[in-house]
């Protein structure tokens, strides 16, 4: 099976870049385990192979499938998102100054505070849905511009490309959280982004059962090869079993996520109407203030969205305290719906109201999860 570059989506994201194996014609890669590989006589390593941390065959498949989908260069695999996040800011040089979005994942917020601060970058938080706030912070000494888009937990969006033509005349590198795009719904490279980040625990690998994080780049030039070092010598990288898990939810991404979109606004329009609701944060609502923007930028407008409950924190509690499809849970892009209180997990800086709840769609039923809700919201304004 051919796994070149004319491949759609669907196809790739099946076969991957590896094919069959070509030893025993198995349709899935072995798991390499081993830690270590042999030397040639001469002493060099022809196979390309040295120590795991180094690399790993099931390691570069999932780099190199993650690259084409995005469009991209190269790709580099993290254990963790927040991993592939401090590998691209460590890139940076003590002193430089980075350009942040008022609405991103808390946990790089709270790991730019409490532990990139210290180490002397710095940094401005602007409100990135109007690409002038981005041309009004920039300094001399700004060097990244790092996007979220759609943004966790508010669901704003950014115009890639306006902001990438704000960073070329500066001369700063953009990079973009597309978790929650995923390359189903955006490829950020292919509208001028320097950078791409994914959590590849959500969506990619979809099954709520792996760590992972991926950084795609759209050239392979000095900035890839400086990250590449970082995550060498780092060794913040996923096992081979990780990699394996990845690449297998992988192979469903394009599915579950059209399906998950598909259900997600249907019960956004729902939950729209729905009296016991003040607001729902959905890019495919026409209400939404990116509506337009979305709808050009994006092929569909996610799984995700943050409804608020009419009332306060304790009608939030309440409202999930009934549901019985929908599970009480953290993180996202999973087979399950999860719904969870931000404001209690984000802490006083979040960007989350007390009565904001976020909603990850899953690929339960739909009238099944309109019936939770149905029921969970009953009574509310008696």
């Amino acid at each position: 099976m051919s796994t070149d570059s004319s491949l759609r989506m669907e196809t790739l994201a099946v076969h991957g870049v590896a094919g069959l194996d070509t030893q025993t014609g198995a349709l899935h890669q072995p798991l390499y385990l081993s830690t270590t590989y042999q030397r040639d006589d001469d002493g060099e390593y022809s196979r390309g192979y040295i120590y795991s941390r180094l690399g790993n065959p099931n390691r570069k498949t999932l780099e190199d499938t993650l690259a084409k989908l995005e469009h991209g260069a190269c790709g580099l695999c993290f254990a963790s998102g927040l991993a592939a996040f401090s590998a691209m800011l460590q890139a940076l040089e003590t002193g430089d100054h980075v350009i942040f979005p008022h609405d991103m994942y808390f946990g790089g917020k709270h790991l730019v505070q409490y532990n990139w601060q210290r180490w002397g970058l710095t940094w401005t938080s602007v409100d990135m849905t109007e690409p002038d706030n981005v041309r009004d912070a920039l300094r001399p000494n700004t060097k990244m511009i790092w996007m979220e888009t759609p943004s966790n937990p508010l669901i704003t969006i950014i115009d890639l490309q306006a902001i990438a033509d704000i960073a070329r005349a500066a001369g700063a590198l953009t990079v973009c959280d597309s978790t929650l795009g995923t390359p189903v719904l955006q490829n950020p490279l292919t509208l001028g982004i320097d950078v791409v980040m994914h959590s590849t625990t959500k969506y990619i690998n979809g099954h709520s059962d792996v760590l992972g994080g991926a950084l795609v780049f759209a050239q392979d030039g000095p900035v890839a090869e400086r990250v590449r070092v970082i995550q060498e010598q780092g060794g913040a990288v996923p096992s081979p079993f990780d990699c394996m898990l990845i690449m297998r939810g992988l192979q469903t991404m394009p599915l579950r996520v059209r399906e998950q979109c598909a259900t997600a606004l249907k019960l956004s329009h729902y939950l729209h109407d729905h009296p016991a609701i003040d607001n729902v944060y959905y890019p495919g609502l026409t209400s939404h203030p990116q509506h337009e923007l979305a709808k050009r930028q994006m092929s569909a407008y996610g799984a995700m969205a943050s409804i608020l409950i009419h009332g306060d924190e304790k009608d939030a509690f309440e409202m999930m305290s009934r549901l019985k499809v929908f599970v009480q849970a953290t993180s996202l892009g999973g087979t399950h719906s999860k719904i969870e209180h931000r404001f209690s997990v984000e802490g006083e800086q979040t960007q989350a109201a007390p009565n904001l709840l976020r909603v990850s769609f899953g690929i339960e039923h739909i009238d099944d999860l309109r019936e939770d809700l149905e029921q969970a919201l009953a009574g509310f304004n008696d």
